[in-house]
């Protein structure tokens, strides 16, 4: 039997010039999207959803979850920008790619790295509502309820609820960077609170 793999995170690192420190680590990730992609492969027997990954930062968790959906699906991506290089929301939803897919009267699943406000999201599926998809729901890897501004939005299957905190790792950024590391990490500045995205 082979021996569990163990997490070879760094407990800190650096990241344009401030120190973060590791928040969740790959093991607990994979895990828990493992868990994710059990619970949508069950609730979707017998049908074949479609994945709308946002990008750039759910990139590497839609890759995962889709490898850990035991049933038929597609995929399709859209594009937005909320907040540029910075930590904090503008507020302001841009879409700059639209999804290409036909998704009138399909199973419409929107993969998020991270629901902070809400705003995007909210944007996200009103849009997504004008093609009249049979279904639509939501898998977010964090969501962070203490920021959520919008007061009816559901979020269908959560990875991690977390604290009101700038993450990086995994498909998340600061500035473009990050996106590479395995595992989550967090700003290690504890008096401070920090939006990541919208």
């Amino acid at each position: 039997m082979a021996a569990p793999h163990t997490s070879t995170a760094p407990p800190t690192i650096t990241c344009r010039d401030e120190r973060f420190r590791l928040y969740l680590d790959r093991n607990r990730l994979q895990a828990r999207i493992r868990e994710l992609g059990q619970e949508i492969s069950e609730a979707y027997a017998g049908k074949s959803p479609i994945l709308i990954s946002v990008l750039n930062g759910a990139f590497m968790f839609t890759a995962d979850l889709m490898r850990a959906i035991n049933i038929d699906c597609e995929i399709d991506f859209l594009k937005l920008s909320s907040y540029g290089a910075e930590k904090v929301s503008s507020g302001q939803v841009h879409e700059l790619k639209k999804i290409d897919a036909n998704v009138t009267d399909r199973h419409v699943i929107v993969v998020e790295d991270i629901v902070d406000t809400g705003l995007s999201m909210e944007f996200i599926l009103n849009r997504l509502q004008q093609h009249n998809p049979a279904s639509l729901r939501v898998a977010t890897l964090l969501h962070k309820p203490a920021s959520t501004e919008v007061d009816d939005l559901t979020l269908d299957y959560v990875g991690f609820e977390i604290d009101n905190l700038f993450v990086i790792g995994y498909g998340l950024d600061y500035g473009q960077l990050a996106r590479n590391l395995p595992d989550i990490y967090i700003l290690d500045e504890a008096e401070e609170n920090h939006q990541n995205d919208a």
